[in-house]
């Protein structure tokens, strides 16, 4: 991934991807940076400590292309830690295009089904430095509203949400 900051900082994050741990997600993440999806993508849930979440395209189009592809479970096979990635989910078997970033270690999140697929190999750092000023999203936050993301794209984001961090090109 190449990262960039609203301070123009960032650089290089380089992921290895885990098939072994979680096949399904390793795929599905793979299918996603070959076709592009995560290019100028925002980093629309930044939480200190916790996660940094992407995977809303910035295209309302694209987005709509994924939103209804939802991917099976993998078990877990090992613990959120600090560097993993991870696809969010809304419940059992709806993965979409939605991943994270653990900052911390994670582990509450083995028990609710969330299968790590990959981790930081160098750029944790920049991970560490994405734009955390907005916190959670709407509505229990001041943060992006996820739906509007989906409508609107990176419109709303760089109108709204200027300061976000984001990808600028990820590739294999």
């Amino acid at each position: 991934f190449d990262i960039v900051n609203e301070d123009g900082t960032g650089g290089a994050v380089v992921i290895e991807v885990h098939p072994e741990w979680a096949p399904l997600g390793a795929e599905r993440f793979k299918e996603l940076v070959s076709t592009g999806t995560f290019d100028e993508n925002r980093f629309f849930r930044v939480l200190p400590g916790f996660i940094a979440q992407f995977g809303i395209s910035g295209d309302p189009a694209v987005s709509a292309k994924w939103r209804g592809q939802n991917l099976r479970d993998d078990p877990v096979k090992v613990s959120n830690k600090r560097g993993t990635l991870t696809f969010a989910t809304g419940g059992p078997n709806t993965r979409t295009s939605q991943i994270f970033f653990n900052y911390g270690d994670n582990q509450f999140l083995d028990r609710q089904g969330f299968s790590p697929f990959g981790t930081v190999k160098s750029g944790m750092d920049i991970v560490e430095k994405l734009y955390s000023g907005y916190g959670e999203g709407a509505p229990s936050g001041k943060g992006p509203n996820q739906g509007k993301i989906q409508k609107d794209g990176n419109a709303y984001l760089k109108e709204s949400f200027p300061k976000l961090s984001y990808i600028k090109k990820a590739s294999l």
